[in-house]
């Protein structure tokens, strides 16, 4: 009796595109590969900027080693990005938050030490994790009306545009205006023109229909960029502190010196902030933690075609819950809380659609663990050519949005222009959430917006008025 043929197991490819769902998603192993090397080389700054933020002293005089924040900004990236990816399974990367990693440099480590700053994170992040557990933070993200989340998709774009003009130096601040064109009205330098050109590069590639035109166009960037470098002999201060030169040992052996160097509860006793102000300071992080995410996810989840009719996200609670542990992940690792990062929206514009993404993005940052010299090649500027494409692409969701309905447009405006006048994700939902609110009283619909929008409402009113109220409480 003849035996039936053994039927072969699944390939490796399609155990990959089963898991990942690369195909249900429309998208292939090659598209969700690029879109994660898309996504690595827009953040790859973070690698080079987070050492920079967190350079300053502590209370005592101590500043962190350079060496040892440009492992654990590796490591906590690495580590977070590739659980986003395999867990969550969406195209989102996370990194050290410059919010974050701001708010620690500036208001909490001049007052602690650094183990006890970075005990806060920790803190802050296990907050925002009790905050999905409890489904409290998916509730949020699902009450916003739809419309907001359409505003808040672009004001993400304008936000990230300005951000890539002002990395370039395209735009300046401190002028006779509050912006102006370059430092003195017009364009200067080699850098602000290779900007200019990668940006034209890409909006050409993707007028033309080219598959990865942002990541030809950042590759393309990058090594005209070496060339100009070196022809027309420009200084790493030309290109704000980090030129695109071929290092002379792309090898550098990683420091975990900082890794679990924490004081969770430190800065609330006597020998840190002290409980009220230690308090303010883990209000402000989860604010920002909180709302900065969720909006990018929203943001960046919408323009991948990720969310539904209504706007909500299938497996939303793992990519928040994966989020809010980010914090608390990079506490550990001495790098700040990590957070979803805006540049997730490049690898989304290159099509990626799934994990695998986020999961390449994750692995080339555990890579930059040993090669981390090579994260300084592509310049600011180039990669700053990326966010303003991708703001370009958010755009698109203005047409959604019933601009004649007043009681939308209002909020909807808002939210799109507070954020990137602000400089703010979270001063852009928080104006969208109490116009929203507050018009609908005013229309005599003060029901309409439920109890969870009231409740918000609430919180960034407090949130507004934070500084009157950190007066009145005595902290400073």
């Amino acid at each position: 009796m003849a035996q039936i043929p053994a039927q072969p197991g699944p390939t490796r490819r399609g155990a990959l595109d089963a898991y990942f769902r690369i195909s249900a998603r429309g998208s292939t192993v090659g598209t969700e590969v690029r879109g994660g090397l898309t996504t690595f080389m827009a953040m790859a700054y973070i690698i080079l900027l987070n050492p920079i933020i967190l350079s300053g002293p502590d209370v005592t005089g101590h500043r962190l080693d350079h060496a040892q924040v440009t492992t654990a900004t590796a490591l906590a990236a690495a580590v977070t990005t590739i659980v986003m990816g395999v867990v969550g399974n969406v195209p989102l990367a996370l990194a050290a938050g410059l919010s974050v990693s701001g708010v620690i440099s500036a208001l909490v480590a001049p007052h602690t030490t650094w183990p006890q700053a970075m005990g806060l994170c920790v803190i802050y992040g296990l907050l925002i994790v009790l905050l999905v557990v409890s489904g409290l933070r998916e509730k949020i993200m699902n009450g916003i009306p739809l419309p907001l989340k359409y505003a808040i998709t672009i004001g993400i774009g304008l936000f990230i545009s300005i951000v890539g003009f002002y990395k370039a130096g395209f735009v300046h601040t401190g002028g006779p205006t509050p912006l102006s064109l370059g430092p003195f009205g017009e364009l200067e330098g080699w850098p602000v023109l290779l900007f200019t050109l990668t940006l034209l590069t890409v909006f050409v590639l993707l007028a033309r229909g080219v598959r990865g035109a942002i990541l030809i166009g950042l590759a393309a960037g990058t090594v005209v960029a070496m060339v100009v470098h070196k022809a027309a002999g420009l200084t790493a201060e030309d290109w704000g502190g980090s030129a695109p030169v071929w290092p002379g040992s792309p090898v550098a052996a990683p420091d975990f010196g900082l890794f679990g160097d924490v004081d969770v509860f430190g800065a609330f006793g006597r020998q840190g902030m002290g409980a009220i102000s230690a308090t303010v300071a883990v209000f402000t992080l989860v604010l920002a933690g909180f709302f900065d995410a969720m909006a990018t996810i929203i943001g960046v989840g919408t323009e991948a075609g990720l969310a539904d009719a209504k706007g909500r996200m299938p497996g939303l609670s793992k990519a928040l819950f994966i989020d809010g542990a980010g914090g608390a992940i990079g506490g550990v690792a001495g790098a700040s809380g990590q957070t979803v990062f805006l540049e997730s929206a490049t690898g989304v514009g290159d099509g990626a659609r799934t994990g695998l993404a986020s999961t390449v993005t994750g692995a080339v940052f555990a890579l930059m663990l040993f090669f981390s010299p090579l994260a300084a090649i592509v310049p600011v500027q180039v990669a700053a050519a990326a966010l303003v494409v991708i703001g370009s692409l958010m755009m698109s969701q203005a047409r959604l949005i019933d601009w004649s309905d007043r009681e939308v447009a209002v909020p909807a405006f808002l939210t799109s222009v507070v954020m990137p006048f602000t400089y703010s994700i979270t001063a852009g939902v928080a104006a969208g959430v109490v116009s929203y609110t507050v018009v609908k009283a005013g229309t005599g619909k003060w029901r309409e917006p439920g109890v969870l929008m009231w409740v918000l409402t609430f919180v960034f009113v407090v949130y507004f008025a934070l500084a009157p109220i950190k007066s009145w409480l005595g902290v400073h």
